[in-house]
């Protein structure tokens, strides 16, 4: 009897999806026909708002800082797959704590164009190439409220629908792939108007990260509906609707504008540039492995090895571990240590798990660590190391972390490695200093970048001035700064620069 009824349940099941897939085009010509896209080509929307730095927070658990978008732009052409955005931006009101450039001196002007497989920024009349961001952009062409009901309908895209209730209210979902690999849900409400469009997209420290617009407040424009206020989230798929990221208040649209994108030759040829890993020795058993934008210090120790950061993803870790294997073979990797949970300096531990390391980070980063970075969230969209070998590990040593609240040493007796937890700043509630007192060099993230030889040094900030304070605190003797931005310096031009007072 069981199994009879098992086997009703699932014919009802299927029928019922049948028919809501019989049902998907007429949802799908309702909503087109309710928002005026039939014969919509293209659409050209502005406004003001606020956007917010991914992964940049304060603490781990907060929100990512926002900074205020004084002018905002878009130019959707939806038959050429171009879109081309223009932002002002400023700190405004926002208070500056965290990372993301905070606090903001000035505005800010930022240009993003994609066109078909081809994304590229804007400075002037200077075209710099991202081949990197040219899938999220043509994917966020789709899931703006117009795009989303012309992805559905594209021949291939299989979309289903299912009929829900959820309150008071009455929506019906619609699911399709988009660019053969994203899972696209949209959300059609009662008076077919597209409210909410989500899908994930693939980030080293969430893995398959929530990317969601909402959609409000729909004018009409010319028999053209369009929503007046897009609300974005980005973050942990666990949550719901995870950070909040932009907001844009729509004050104009134009449908269907003239658009003319001309590709900068440039941006043709571009590629995802390789990652590129160079070695400089500073003192016995210690290297600075830069060569991109991050870098890593290498320290040996008698029976094992650390590094000092491991940045960004997997493909910049599996470069600077493949260089410290040949800087020191057959030694383990015992230790990476974590100066910050932003994502740009957090993204890659991953991959130094996966190799064995433990990591080394501030006290407050251990629950985000543990719960959501090393928890073994989807990662199908770019799967790494870790989640491939992750039953071995959850088994045997998930999670690896040392957690710092205090003065922190690694040593072998021979060399010693103090980890410092900074006081007093605004950047980041949980950053670790590195200092080795024999060869008398500090390394620091985001706090001071020494500039290379014969360029002009930084001004002064407030991180640098608390670097200095804590230098001072500490009573560290130091001859040496290795940013993990930037290249090498002398204290003596870090204090020239800082100035001695308190100010």
């Amino acid at each position: 009897m069981k199994k009879a009824f098992c086997i009703l349940v699932a014919m009802f099941a299927l029928a019922t999806i049948t028919a809501q897939a019989q049902d998907v085009k007429a949802v799908l010509q309702a909503a087109s026909t309710a928002m005026g896209g039939g014969s919509l080509r293209s659409i050209q929307y502005s406004g003001t708002g606020w956007q917010a730095a991914v992964g940049q927070s304060y603490a781990p658990d907060g929100d990512w800082p926002r900074f205020e978008m004084t002018k905002y732009s878009r130019v959707l052409d939806y038959e050429n797959r171009n879109s081309r955005e223009e932002l002002t931006r400023r700190q405004g009101t926002y208070p500056p704590q965290g990372g993301g450039g905070t606090p903001i001196q000035g505005e800010q002007q930022q240009i993003n164009l994609v066109s078909a497989n081809f994304a590229w920024n804007m400075a002037g009349t200077t075209a710099t190439p991202a081949a990197a961001a040219a899938e999220i952009r043509q994917l966020d062409i789709w899931l703006s409220p117009h795009g989303f009901l012309k992805a559905a309908m594209t021949q291939g895209a299989n979309p289903t629908a299912a009929a829900l209730t959820i309150g008071a209210n009455k929506v019906t979902i619609v699911s399709f792939t988009a660019l053969g690999k994203f899972k696209v849900n949209g959300t059609i409400n009662s008076e077919n108007m597209v409210e909410r469009v989500q899908t994930w997209v693939p980030n080293p420290v969430f893995g398959d990260m929530v990317y969601e617009h909402r959609y409000t407040e729909y004018k009409d424009y010319n028999g053209v509906k369009f929503p007046t206020v897009l609300h974005s989230h980005q973050g942990d798929p666990r949550l719901n609707p995870g950070h909040n990221w932009m907001e844009v208040r729509v004050t104009a649209v134009n449908p269907n504008p003239q658009m003319v994108i001309d590709i900068p030759a440039a941006v043709r040829s571009a590629t995802i540039p390789a990652v590129v890993v160079q070695s400089e020795r500073l003192a016995n058993g210690v290297w600075r492995i830069a060569g991109g934008s991050h870098h890593s210090v290498l320290v040996e120790f008698r029976d094992f090895v650390a590094v000092v950061e491991g940045p960004q993803d997997e493909a910049r870790s599996l470069a600077v571990i493949a260089e410290v294997q040949k800087l020191v073979p057959n030694k383990p990797m015992q230790y990476v240590i974590n100066t910050h949970h932003h994502f740009d300096h957090s993204g890659g531990l991953r991959t130094f798990v996966a190799h064995g390391a433990t990591v080394v980070t501030h006290q407050s980063n251990r629950e985000f660590y543990q719960d959501v970075f090393f928890y073994p969230s989807p990662r199908t969209l770019q799967p790494d190391l870790l989640s491939s070998r992750y039953p071995w590990f959850a088994g045997n040593r998930i999670p690896p972390i040392e957690a710092v609240n205090q003065k922190y040493v690694i040593s072998d007796g021979s060399r010693t490695m103090e980890l410092h937890p900074m006081q007093g700043l605004d950047h980041n509630a949980g950053m670790l200093i590195a200092y080795l007192p024999t060869e008398r060099i500090l390394v620091n993230a985001d706090l001071y970048g020494p500039p290379a030889a014969g360029a002009q040094p930084p001004a002064a900030n407030a991180n640098m001035r608390s670097l200095r304070q804590n230098i001072q605190r500490l009573r560290l003797d130091v001859t040496t700064h290795v940013g993990i931005h930037g290249a090498t310096g002398s204290h003596q031009q870090f204090m020239s620069i800082v100035g001695t007072s308190g100010n």
